[in-house]
């Protein structure tokens, strides 16, 4: 039941819906339905229990604020045999570990990458330029962030092929059945753990001057990380460094492709595109939604949940709230006031924001430059994976440069 209600009456239940490939195709009808009939709902959940599932802006960017109602603890289990650091500890313990982070990803450390950015999305460009064609998701989308972190980790470049396979295996793992797919997960949980444990015992050797050096000899609070804290904080960022960007290229260069005058707006004028890379986060959203549980009894939006239910925020519907962005479903990229959450809010707000927007305003303006006019293929039909909107086989076309 939602709340004290009856499901509401349709032609299908709206919290089905947002786990659905319609809503991963095209999230916004499906957010504006929940907005519409249950903006706060509190049903049984899948494994047991109760699932309560937020909506509105209002609501999803307090519960971000309020780590003490929706707690982040040890909710995600994506294979890890340790807690993902810091995502899966609230405050006030959280802090310690974000004093550590947060200067290795600062905006002044991140825009000292510029150059070294641009340089490789050329790098990556000069592949495929001369095709006329590529895979955007295969050739472009993958390689840009991921190359990235391994640099700014010091770890070999050679080893991107096994990490996207446990990239893939976590996220997206591929079953005839949940126990295959859990399965999966563990398999490269471990695999990813052990990976980790011989390069921290490389770089405790051999330290250097990239991140993974700086965290094995880091301190909190006036001591050294732990190896589960060291094995906690690595598998998180890889995770992050290698998903998210990518994600959110496809659902940018998808739109792009789909909206030539958008297109041609970006490439006439430059200067749009630091608004582009903020309305395209919020109006494409690629992370949908983000768990918690509920730490405390509580009421919120007329609905009394309970400690230990189950929480999902959907960060994709906030950010198109009617409620909060005029013209929600329109993409405006001089929109002047765009408070969206798709990095979301409060103390777990995301750590790579900064390099997120660096790495996506560079891969616009680059391949923008580059390509400036290009389609989907004929033989592409887009097909978005739900939770994270990720789109493969994203095949343009484009006039070969002169």
């Amino acid at each position: 039941m939602y709340a004290d209600e009856a499901v509401p009456t349709g032609d299908e239940d709206p919290m089905s819906a947002v786990f659905s490939q319609r809503c991963a195709d095209d999230p916004q009808p499906v957010y504006h339905d929940l907005h519409d009939r249950c903006p706060v709902a509190r049903a049984p959940g899948m494994f047991g229990g109760y699932s309560v599932t937020l909506s509105r802006y209002d609501d999803v960017l307090w519960a971000l604020k309020h780590p003490e109602v929706f707690s982040s603890k040890d909710v995600v289990k994506i294979g890890n045999d340790v807690p993902l650091i810091p995502l899966s500890v609230d405050p006030p313990d959280h802090a310690k570990y974000r004093r550590l982070l947060d200067p290795q990803f600062s905006p002044k450390r991140m825009a000292d990458l510029e150059p070294e950015a641009r340089l490789l999305v050329n790098e990556i460009i000069d592949e495929f330029a001369a095709n006329g064609a590529c895979d955007f998701h295969e050739d472009f989308a993958t390689p840009l962030p991921s190359t990235i972190f391994l640099a700014l980790m010091g770890l070999p470049q050679d080893d991107l092929p096994q990490f996207l396979a446990w990239r893939d295996d976590t996220i997206r793992p591929q079953g005839d059945t949940i126990e295959e797919m859990e399965q999966k997960r563990e398999a490269a949980g471990k695999a990813i753990e052990a990976y980790f444990q011989g390069k921290i015992e490389e770089k405790r050797a051999h330290p250097d001057d990239r991140l993974l050096s700086t965290l094995v000899h880091g301190e909190v609070e006036g001591r050294p990380l732990t190896h589960a804290e060291l094995l906690g904080t690595t598998h998180l960022l890889l995770l992050g460094g290698l998903d998210t960007v990518t994600a959110t290229l496809d659902c940018m260069i998808v739109f792009l492709a789909q909206h030539p005058e958008r297109r041609r707006a970006l490439v006439d004028d430059g200067s749009l595109v630091a608004g582009a890379v903020e309305e395209l986060l919020r109006h494409q959203t690629p992370v949908m939604m983000v768990p918690r549980i509920v730490a405390q009894d509580f009421e919120i939006g007329g609905v009394q949940l309970r400690a230990g239910d189950g929480a999902t925020l959907l960060i994709g519907a906030a950010n198109c709230d009617r409620a909060e962005f005029e013209d929600a479903s329109d993409v405006r990229f001089d929109r002047e006031s765009n408070r969206h959450l798709a990095f979301g809010g409060g103390p777990h707000r995301c750590l790579g924001s900064h390099l997120a927007r660096l790495e996506l305003t560079v891969a616009l303006e680059e391949f923008h430059r580059r390509v400036p006019d290009y389609e989907l293929a004929p033989e592409t039909t887009i097909s978005f994976s739900p939770g994270i909107r990720q789109s493969e086989n994203l095949h343009l076309r484009f006039a070969v440069e002169s």
